[in-house]
């Protein structure tokens, strides 16, 4: 009987003890997952360029309206009067609090007709460029201007082009 009782004392002692063994050879835990949808960057036109009225000459000239809403002029291009109709582009960014986006303009050039008169307009920035930051409340006006060339003896009308002053905004 002592000898049984060895012997059961041995096995039990061996089972216990590579248990113990196995256990120590595997773990596992858990991780928590989770995703964040941002709110998407969009953009809405608020106020369109306009150069306002112009006066043309026998000399051929520019329009300059800043993306800050100044204009100035060069050459035989002058300003109507005490127009003030002019102004900058302005548009609304609108998106993730605090992100950064950047700013592209789709097109360096592009003319403005009134039937078969056009001029051109290029040189466009803006401000800010080229990132932009949106506010706490995630928004921003993003400014736009840009050069309007206008020839000698440019004809008299209103000239006007209603989609190419393409505007992209997306976040970095």
């Amino acid at each position: 009987m002592k000898k049984a009782i060895v012997l059961l004392s041995a096995l039990l002692f061996m089972v216990i003890f590579t248990e113990t063994i196995m256990a120590q050879n595997t773990a596992n835990t858990t991780a928590q997952t989770s995703a964040y949808i941002v709110t998407p960057i969009a953009i809405q036109k608020t106020v369109d360029l306009n150069f306002g009225k112009i006066v043309p000459s026998t000399t051929a000239g520019t329009v300059v309206v800043t993306p800050a809403g100044a204009r100035n002029f060069t050459g035989g291009a002058q300003v109507f009067l005490n127009d003030q109709t002019f102004a900058a582009a302005e548009f609304t960014v609108t998106g993730e609090a605090n992100a950064t986006y950047s700013i592209t303009i789709n097109n360096s050039s592009f003319t403005v007709t009134n039937g078969a008169n056009s001029m051109t307009v290029n040189t466009i920035s803006t401000s800010p460029t080229p990132t932009g930051t949106l506010s706490a409340g995630g928004t921003q006006t993003l400014s736009v201007g840009a050069t309007l060339n206008v020839d000698a003896n440019q004809a008299a009308g209103q000239y006007s082009n209603t989609n190419s002053l393409q505007i992209t905004v997306a976040y970095n």
